[in-house]
């Protein structure tokens, strides 16, 4: 299981060690990218072990795995959007030439398209066809030697840095969020492990308990090297399904429409608080198996006059109270009512005054 979550309103002292330990290891994380990119399709066992080796004077042993890793698995990411990119690529280039096939204004089927509504339509798309026959054949030329194209910190926020004022940020302010991109705090659990892995631990209680880098080991507040932050951490998976479940139908409401988001921020909130998820505890046994008896009584199939109305019982509709015996089942007038004036009592008009 995957833990991922926001640290906020920490001491002043954790969230110091949090940003020096994520900036001290972002550095070495975005060297052994670069590193995993230039292997490609040659990298091997001998070659990870060689990148750990050079990881483990600046972390740990368990760092440099964790960086490692890391890198592979971006790798192996890149490698898989490279191939989907190409794939629809393949597909919009086989849809321009059916349609550029067609003769103009040419109706489509059901699967498949039609022609082009005008003579300047289709020859934009015989142009468009030349850039994307360009573009699939750069991507497969890639593939084939195992070049990925991987931004640290994401390709958006490299290019916003281009257009600040359009993206409302400063120089400094988008410096900042590059930076904490850029930072690398995480590691993969371990089978057998208490509390998930030796590196980054999250306890029952809540608490995250961090191995640090032989570096920082100055800023340790408890035994073995390690800093423990008091923080509420959950799987955003489990609380977005639950959440959504019990919470998203009940908060919307015209002309808002609650979000998964916004349920799964209520879920987090209410296991903060010690609170279970659901809205409501579940009823007893009793009450659902019915033990006291049917509050209703169904006439069974051969009861004569099973399918015709059900006879008025005069009286208060409630179950609490029998007919004719409430306190003022006897003096109706004694109840005020809204209608009974205009039905039942005597209404005359004053007279018009002529005069001021």
């Amino acid at each position: 299981m995957a833990v991922r979550t926001r640290l906020k309103q920490l001491a002043p002292a954790d969230e110091e060690a949090l940003r020096r330990v994520g900036a001290h290891l972002g550095t070495p994380a975005s060297r052994d990218l670069k590193a995993r990119c230039a292997d490609a399709l040659a990298h091997d066992g001998e070659a990870w072990a060689a990148r750990k080796r050079e990881l483990t004077p600046l972390s740990s042993p368990r760092w440099a795995g964790a960086i490692t890793k890391a890198s592979h698995d971006q790798w192996a990411l890149s490698r898989r959007c490279q191939l989907a990119h190409i794939q629809s690529l393949e597909a919009g280039i086989s849809t321009i030439r059916h349609r550029l096939s067609l003769p103009l204004r040419e109706k489509g089927g059901r699967r498949a398209p039609g022609g082009y509504r005008s003579k300047q339509e289709w020859h934009a798309k015989a142009r468009r066809l030349h850039v994307l026959q360009d573009r699939l054949e750069q991507a497969r030329t890639d593939r084939d030697v195992g070049v990925v194209h991987v931004v640290r910190g994401g390709k958006h926020l490299a290019r916003t840095r281009h257009h600040l004022p359009s993206a409302q940020l400063t120089g400094a302010e988008w410096r900042q969020r590059w930076e904490a991109e850029r930072w690398f705090l995480k590691a993969d659990g371990e089978s057998g492990k208490r509390f998930g892995n030796e590196t980054i631990r999250v306890s029952a209680d809540g608490e995250v308990s961090i191995k640090l880098p032989a570096p920082l080991k100055e800023l340790a507040n408890a035994p073995h090297d390690r800093t423990g932050i008091a923080v509420i951490a959950v799987d955003p998976a489990h609380t977005s399904k639950r959440g959504a479940q019990h919470w998203q139908k009940p908060l919307t409401h015209e002309p808002r429409k609650t979000t998964r988001h916004e349920a799964a921020a209520v879920a987090i909130g209410r296991c903060a608080q010690g609170h279970p998820v659901r809205r409501r505890t579940t009823p007893p046994s009793a009450h659902q198996s019915d033990v006291q008896g049917h509050r209703t009584v169904q006439a069974g199939p051969g009861t004569p006059g099973r399918e015709g109305s059900h006879p008025r019982i005069p009286g208060p509709r409630t179950r609490c109270v029998p007919p004719d015996c409430g306190a003022n089942a006897g003096n109706q007038s004694a109840q005020h009512r809204s209608r009974r004036s205009a039905e039942h009592e005597y209404w005359q008009q004053d007279s018009l005054p002529l005069s001021p």
